[in-house]
């Protein structure tokens, strides 16, 4: 959601990453005359859904704010290999000092999408909604989990604070599954949601009886998750997470459960490849 605290903290990630790569200023790009004008492009060199671009707007924003854009590919958008994303034009030792850190915002946001679109591409015609986790790069949590509803995704909570998940080691803690559930119904006015894991049968069964709506099972095997759908005949939303691989998805969607999570959506892409190209001859203002 393209909202204040979103636009806050595109803002602080840039500020961050800009940070760490020009630092003090960009020493290579004084061999450039500072009245020197450039139209660059920046080309995706494989298919792919494009993430990125309120990080590179912002980029912009901070070090060029005088560029012009003009995208021909959206975020969610499918490109092929060789197109033409964005074009910029502006002064051009701007241009250079923000290159790298546009792409490496691209080249990951991109590859999050990218994978997101293929896991939910494989699940189609089933009821099962591809989810991501919050195995997230520390400080990229928004970022990514942009990436992955740019590639169709849905979102699981975004931290501790939006949404409660009462996993085993809650549940040891707390005394009891229906204890622990209990406990959280008292907050259900503070929260998104809440949602007990659950790693037999016999724990969904005791949640069923205490009224949970949404049961998290946890590295069940798929005969096991089929009789989990059949116990729960629709009176709670049903998560499959652990042990799901590209191979199994498809397999997995079609026991009946809901929604599936899956981490690797993030913690395990392979970068994008883009690159920046600046045009031979110079540009007039």
């Amino acid at each position: 959601m393209k909202n204040e605290k979103f636009n806050q903290t595109v803002h602080a990630d840039v500020a961050r990453a800009l940070q760490e790569d020009v630092g003090t200023g960009d020493l290579t790009a004084a061999l450039v005359p500072q009245e020197a004008f450039a139209r660059a492009t920046i080309i995706c060199r494989q298919e792919a859904v494009i993430c990125g671009q309120p990080w590179v707007m912002e980029i912009l924003k901070q070090i060029a704010p005088t560029a012009k854009t003009a995208w021909s590919v959206q975020d969610g958008q499918h490109c092929e290999p060789g197109q033409v994303i964005v074009e910029i034009t502006g002064p051009a030792r701007d241009l250079l000092t923000a290159e790298r850190t546009c792409l490496n915002f691209l080249q990951t946001l991109s590859a999050v999408a990218t994978k997101t679109a293929r896991y939910v591409n494989e699940v189609k015609g089933t009821r099962a909604v591809i989810l991501d986790t919050r195995k997230t790069i520390p400080g990229l949590r928004v970022a990514e989990k942009y990436a992955v509803r740019c590639g169709g995704g849905k979102n699981h909570r975004m931290g501790l604070f939006d949404a409660m998940l009462i996993k085993e080691n809650h549940i040891a803690a707390a005394g009891g599954l229906t204890i622990a559930f209990r406990a959280a119904q008292k907050m259900v006015d503070q929260v998104d949601f809440i949602q007990v894991e659950v790693e037999t049968l016999d724990q969904l069964e005791e949640a069923l009886e205490a009224g949970v709506t949404m049961v998290l099972l946890d590295n069940m095997p798929l005969g096991r998750v089929r009789q989990a759908v059949e116990m729960a005949q629709g009176c709670c939303s049903l998560e499959m997470s652990g042990g799901v691989t590209f191979d199994n998805l498809r397999a997995c969607a079609e026991t009946g459960v809901d929604r599936i999570s899956v981490g690797a959506l993030i913690k395990d892409i392979t970068a994008v490849d883009f690159s920046m190209r600046f045009q031979d001859r110079p540009v007039e203002r």
